[in-house]
């Protein structure tokens, strides 16, 4: 492969710069001949990436000119065995000197980096395709060249429109890289295509992962025809869009309004409106929302289609199985945190779960290791958090892949325990204190101000109306207020307010 000219240390692409004209040994040769030559010379051939073996002769239409190996320099032929000598002297036309002009096209993108990093530095040209949008992470000191770098990968992939470069910014309450356009249009509305459905959002504003493709069919294959799954950290719906697909009920949330939205559009653009659910909310008050509104649906649905005010015993069964097979938590980060809600999910259930022998979830959490022996690390996380251990053999710990050099995804699924499900007594009981939140197909705006779009996670304490609230009090201060109640007192962070609600308010 011939390199391009050195511009180390450029830090404006010009194209220009990059040619070089490239001097070969060539045999003339009739046309009519071609074939039986490249045939003989074939170990001597020209053979270079992208550029030919026979090219036009200049001088004439009737004949060709057979490129040699660019280690054959003399017109001597000196490098070549006397066979093939005796050939050329007895077939061919002639020996000649001809030049190869070669330019910016010619190169790739990691050869023409190469040529402008300082020497001995690794050319950074690999990237993550989201649609039409290359997807760099480019280490710091790249950055002086992030342009020339975004601007030659996007000369170098037709299909690329857009190069963008993650920053170490980071959206702290929606977990999404900011992103910097290092060249081609600013358009961030991507459209993907996996797992046989159409997604399409806004890259800068939501999480997406080509990458993980893999995980995604991995864990589809679990879910069967008819399954409800929970989907807790839904974005706009790698999951939850393939699974209604399958044939799957699936409740979805997602606490950015942003992942809500394009979820929506998803659901449209796939045709699955009449087997998605999709949600705004706090991942903890949805998983307890899900489960109370799957049952209400289901409820609702058989007392219209009841002939008899008595229930069998098989109609029990079948309203109380009504209840989500699969729980997916797909916040590595921070997804073990939210288990505790569900302590006591089922607690009201307790009796007919156990007579009629019916299964409880299984619970899919995805979570980073950084520890040297990551299955028991994860392992006394999740067992913290529940307050009751994993039992051996009764769970599965998944590599994902390997995000850093020390810090590894996994994902952990075990059904849930009845001694977490049916926790009973004084421990903190989830409760929806908002009863108007955003339920099934609902279109409803993502307003800021609008109280029906937050993510409120309240915890009962010792007396019942007692609340701590987790809530952004810059927008729930303002509700409290319209409802002419100011009892209440604002801990040492700003998104907690400690409010003793009275009966009915």
């Amino acid at each position: 492969m011939f390199l391009p000219p050195v511009q180390h240390g450029a830090t404006v692409l010009n194209r220009e710069i990059f040619r070089r004209t490239v001097e070969v040994i060539g045999v003339r040769v009739p046309t009519n001949s071609v074939a039986k030559f490249l045939k003989v010379l074939n170990k001597d051939l020209f053979n270079q990436p992208k550029l030919k073996n026979v090219v036009n002769d200049p001088e004439s239409s009737n004949t060709k000119i057979v490129l040699l190996n660019p280690k054959i320099e003399s017109l001597e032929l000196d490098n070549i065995s006397s066979e093939i000598k005796n050939f050329i002297d007895n077939e061919g036309l002639g020996i000649i000197r001809h030049s190869v002009e070669l330019n910016y096209d010619y190169w790739g993108a990691d050869d023409i980096i190469k040529a402008i990093l300082p020497s001995g530095v690794e050319s950074p040209t690999s990237f993550t395709q989201v649609g039409h949008i290359a997807h760099m992470n480019l280490r710091d000191e790249f950055l002086p060249w992030k342009y020339i770098i975004g601007q030659v990968i996007l000369d170098k992939n037709p299909k690329i429109t857009t190069v963008v470069n993650k920053t170490d910014m980071i959206d702290t309450t929606y977990r999404f890289f900011k992103m910097e356009v290092l060249a081609g249009e600013n358009n961030m509305i991507a459209e993907v295509k996996e797992s046989n459905c159409r997604f399409r959002f806004d890259f800068s504003q939501v999480y997406w992962n080509s990458r993980l493709h893999t995980e995604h069919s991995r864990l589809l294959s679990l879910f069967k025809k008819g399954d409800y799954i929970c989907d807790v950290f839904a974005g706009v719906g790698p999951f939850a869009i393939p699974a209604a697909k399958k044939g799957c009920i699936v409740y979805a949330n997602d606490l950015n309004p942003a992942s809500y939205h394009y979820l929506m559009e998803n659901i449209k653009l796939n045709k699955v409106h009449d087997k998605v659910y999709p949600y705004n909310l706090d991942g903890k008050l949805f998983i307890c929302k899900a489960v109370l509104d799957l049952q209400k649906a289901y409820d609702d649905n058989a007392e219209s289609s009841k002939t008899s005010k008595v229930k069998s015993n098989s109609t029990l069964q079948k309203q109380i199985s009504c209840n989500f097979n699969h729980f997916v938590m797909n916040l590595p980060a921070t997804a073990i945190e939210f288990l505790d809600a569900f302590k006591g999910l089922w607690k009201d259930k307790e009796a007919l779960f156990k007579s009629l022998n019916l299964e409880l979830p299984m619970i899919h959490c995805y979570c980073f290791s950084k520890s040297d022996t990551p299955e028991r690390e994860i392992v006394e996380r999740i067992n913290a958090v529940l307050g009751h251990p994993l039992q051996e053999d009764t769970y599965k710990i998944h590599f994902v892949r390997k995000v850093a050099p020390n810090k590894d995804m996994f994902c952990v699924s075990f059904r849930l325990s009845h001694a977490v499900a049916f926790i009973h007594g004084s421990e903190k009981r989830k409760q929806d204190v908002i009863n108007d939140t955003p339920h099934v197909n609902d279109s409803v705006s993502v307003d800021d101000d609008d109280i029906t779009k937050h993510k409120i996670s309240a915890y009962f304490q010792d007396t019942p109306s007692a609340f701590i609230l987790f809530y952004n009090s810059r927008t729930l201060e303002p509700y409290l207020s319209s409802k002419h109640y100011n009892n209440y007192e604002r801990s040492d962070s700003d998104n907690f307010l400690n409010i003793p609600i009275p009966h009915g308010f």
